[in-house]
């Protein structure tokens, strides 16, 4: 008995000192590449309001497919987590180039659609023609970024697995600082530069991943030592280790491809209700997703522990790791919970709103706050935990009955029949952060959620 809680002990300190140099680091990335979203929402929003919404209709379009090149990074950390575990370095390199090849393909046939068809996919979240041409001005700039920004997320998740992480937050430190430099000098023409809105905004968001792109590809090239990736690696392709990174990643891919669709059609039922309400949802949405970076954070930190302590075969640790990491969850929790509620009135002061749309986002970002506390509990627990465990099947099903099942088709009712109020249909697209959190919960603590994802010998 005394040897059982002397090894817990042990077990703890180590657990939490990886833990912490993992999370900071991821945290802080997070919140600074959301900064830059903040930083155009300000300045746009000061700017135009008619911008300003235009630029998040675009932006709905972006976040479905940093939901993909997510997937595709996840499943790539999931797999190469568990070899690092075993110290085996060679298929990881083989995976990372089957993700890079899968996030440059979803790359292109993203930029020939919106080259092809930008009216009609802006038309998808709002019937407003000067927001269309607005957000069609961006698009047409913006879509050039989507070639550097899948290969800097397919590098930052190799390099994750093998738990290698400050690069991410020194490359957002320096997007930030390039993005609202050109940003704050195009947008209102400083400095004797043209005035170009929405179209500054643009170049300096397609300047910054270009810069950070180039950076990162030197970082690897020059200072990563533990696996020695090299350009002629990803010209590789090996059927086995492919079909395997599939199987996992797919379901990954159409999870987070819902959770995308679902967060654009917040922007699609809330823009075809009130004109106040597409603006209101950005300035809530992008202070949300900033207060998310915390919980994110936490999941992916909980998916590289977990994949690396399973690869290494102590499922002991395994299922220790998860009931402390649980707790820990509930407490980022209440801390993002509070800390949202608390930022809402400093940050809306900083927007030029109408009255109507400052109100109407301090009424959403309230119901956010308590969103925040359920969330942070469900998503690491099933991304970091379960999901991070190999047990991807278990996240589809669940998030397939809740969203597409119950929140989706309840928002369109309450919007479209019932004709409730935009904070109604807020609270109903994002209920599914509450009640999700029964099944991870279950599934966390009695669920067989533990599998071997690597192979022996390849």
């Amino acid at each position: 008995m005394e040897r059982t809680s002397y090894k817990r002990m042990k077990l703890g300190r180590s657990f939490y000192r990886s833990f912490f140099m993992i999370y900071i680091a991821l945290v802080l990335q997070n919140v600074v590449t959301l900064s830059v979203n903040l930083a155009d929402n300000m300045m746009l929003g000061a700017y135009s309001e008619v911008s300003l919404s235009g630029v998040a209709a675009v932006n709905q379009i972006q976040f479905v497919y940093q939901q993909l090149l997510l997937a595709l990074g996840d499943g790539l950390v999931i797999f190469c987590s568990q070899y690092w575990g075993k110290k085996m370095t060679g298929p990881m390199k083989r995976i990372a180039a089957t993700a890079m090849q899968a996030g440059l393909l979803i790359c292109a046939l993203l930029f020939f659609l919106v080259s092809l068809f930008p009216v009609q996919a802006l038309r998808l979240f709002t019937t407003d023609e000067a927001i269309i041409a607005e957000g069609v001005r961006y698009l047409g700039i913006i879509r050039f970024t989507y070639l550097f920004f899948a290969i800097t997320q397919i590098l930052l998740a190799t390099l994750r697995s093998v738990e290698m992480v400050k690069i991410a937050f020194m490359l957002s430190v320096q997007t930030f600082f390039i993005n609202c430099g050109i940003n704050y000098v195009l947008i209102y023409g400083k400095f004797g530069a043209p005035e170009l809105g929405v179209a500054g905004a643009a170049i300096g968001t397609l300047v910054a991943r270009i810069v950070e792109c180039i950076v990162l590809i030197c970082y690897v090239r020059k200072k990563e030592k533990n696996l020695r990736i090299r350009l002629k690696d990803y010209l590789k392709f090996d059927k086995v280790l492919c079909v395997d990174y599939i199987k996992i990643t797919a379901p990954m891919l159409l999870v987070q491809g819902l959770w995308g669709l679902n967060t654009a059609m917040q922007t699609v039922i809330l823009g075809h209700m009130t004109a106040a309400a597409i603006a209101a949802n950005s300035v809530a949405s992008t202070l949300f997703l900033l207060v998310k970076s915390i919980p994110v954070g936490a999941a992916s930190t909980a998916s590289i522990m977990i994949g690396k302590k399973i690869g290494e075969g102590d499922l002991d640790v395994v299922k220790n790791y998860a009931r402390v990491l649980q707790k820990m969850f509930v407490v980022i929790g209440i801390i993002s919970g509070i800390l949202l509620f608390f930022l809402r009135i400093p940050v809306l002061r900083l927007y030029d709103l109408s009255e109507n749309t400052r109100e109407m986002a301090n009424t959403f970002l309230i119901i956010l706050s308590i969103v925040a506390v359920g969330m942070s509990y469900q998503m690491p627990t099933n991304n970091g935990i379960i999901r991070g465990g190999g047990n991807a099947m278990f996240v589809v099903k669940m998030d397939i009955i809740s969203i597409w099942g119950i929140v989706i088709p309840l928002s369109l009712i309450m919007a479209f029949v019932v004709k409730a109020s935009p904070v109604v249909v807020v609270c109903c697209l994002n209920a599914d952060q509450i009640f999700k959190c029964v099944p991870a919960f279950l599934e966390a603590n009695y669920g067989k959620w533990i599998r071997k994802l690597t192979r022996d010998e390849i």
